[in-house]
């Protein structure tokens, strides 16, 4: 089926965005590494299949190893006469099953998925029961201890509005503003689940993962509602608490103006 698509036009680049969803259980992660799968290789051998063309895909958020995705985009410059609604029935047909291409269109040249971006919106999810915790041990962080989610609601509401978040900012991040602007945090059960939904102009490195395992700690009691807001005070990652495991976060939409 592929080859009916591979037509060249080198005189005509189209820039084609893309929204995907993906399983990432099975990928290290969005962005290219060596000697490791990768959503955006798979990616770059299904566009090199159907055009003969190897292209570099950029994305709105390099997902770490295990993180899943609802409404990734994504963006590419190809010479290829494939029309634009054409590239999700074409990538669908020779990309793997866990990557699935939800929209096509052509955008301006200037338009970049993350820097273009005006928000940004996250998911996480636990899995609050051991029973049943075998089929969704990588699409949940299976925890069944006691939470007080009311206590996690009050905690939610210090990390509302815009600060400098970096205790909740992973080592290795190159970003020099630390400043995000948080416009709604919810927690909601919905038994056996507890789902936490994150939406933002933009995230820091792990920075969801972070803000899970913090408000985990106040359902459990170790950290007073009230002593989130001091560890936004801090700035000191060493205050806030663990990594969330990736397994339970999805971006779920990137917005754009």
């Amino acid at each position: 089926m592929a080859h009916n698509y591979l037509v060249m036009n080198e005189g005509n680049i189209k820039r084609i965005k893309l929204v995907i969803e993906y399983d990432g259980t099975n990928y290290h992660g969005f962005q290219v590494q060596n000697n490791a799968h990768t959503v955006q290789a798979e990616l770059g051998q299904a566009i090199l299949k159907l055009t003969g063309e190897r292209v570099s895909v950029i994305s709105a958020g390099r997902t770490d190893a295990g993180v899943h995705a609802l409404g990734q985009v994504v963006v590419f410059s190809t010479s290829s006469t494939i029309p634009v609604d054409k590239w999700k029935p074409a990538l669908n047909s020779v990309l793997p099953r866990d990557i699935r291409v939800l929209q096509s269109s052509t955008v301006d040249e200037n338009f970049h998925p993350r820097f273009s971006a005006i928000k940004k919106t996250y998911r996480y999810i636990i899995y609050r029961q051991e029973e049943g915790a075998v089929f969704y041990r990588n699409y949940a962080w299976i925890n069944a201890e006691k939470l007080n989610i009311e206590e996690m609601r009050k905690a939610a509401h210090f990390i509302l509005g815009r600060h400098d978040f970096r205790s909740f900012c992973s080592s290795g991040s190159a970003v020099k503003n630390f400043e995000r602007t948080v416009t709604r945090l919810d927690i909601e059960e919905k038994k056996p689940f507890l789902i936490l939904e994150i939406e933002a102009d933009g995230f820091l490195y792990n920075m969801v993962r972070i803000i899970v395992g913090t408000l985990v700690e106040v359902g459990k009691g170790t950290y007073s509602s009230e002593y989130v807001k001091e560890i936004i005070e801090s700035k000191d990652r060493n205050k806030a608490g663990a990594t969330a495991p990736p397994q339970g976060l999805y971006l779920v939409k990137v917005e754009y103006l």
